[in-house]
């Protein structure tokens, strides 16, 4: 399983933009391609996804830059995935495959058991991030390691 790599940049930024919160401050382009050796058009693309889907904002001109709309410990990942990306199974997605004529993509549909692996892999990523935030990936990455065990145990 991989995540895409718009989740991948998006979430390396929005820590990036998490470190500058703490410390009061917005970031350009320019400076977030330079830290996380990220082509400026990339950086761009990544954080008018964010910017339209509320996590960022932008402000214009010589002192402008990018941040964070709110503190990052109000930022629960499982919103920011959302908003990069879509969830990894979504159960609509077999439904979608029934058609009127019984011309079915999948003759399975009705009884499936690996959609039961899907549900319980996409279960297991949703009950692993419920409660993570933004702030939690800017900790020690032992810590976010304990938080996630005490999530999934």
């Amino acid at each position: 399983m991989k995540f895409t790599t718009q989740e991948e940049y998006g979430l390396r930024l929005l820590v990036r933009l998490g470190y500058a919160y703490n410390k009061g401050v917005g970031l350009t382009i320019p400076e977030i391609s330079e830290h996380e050796n990220l082509s400026q058009h990339n950086v761009a693309k990544i954080l008018r996804i964010l910017r339209l889907g509320g996590l960022l904002e932008s402000e214009r001109g010589r002192l402008g830059g990018y941040a964070l709309t709110r503190n990052p410990k109000e930022m629960l990942i499982s919103n920011i995935l959302d908003v990069l990306g879509e969830k990894f199974f979504d159960i609509n997605y077999c439904n979608s495959h029934i058609s009127d004529n019984e011309m079915m993509i999948c003759k399975h549909t009705a009884n499936c058991s690996v959609r039961s692996l899907w549900r319980i892999i996409q279960y297991s990523i949703d009950n692993a991030v419920k409660d993570l935030t933004l702030n939690d990936l800017l900790q020690e990455e032992t810590f976010l390691f304990k938080q996630i065990n005490k999530q999934v145990s």
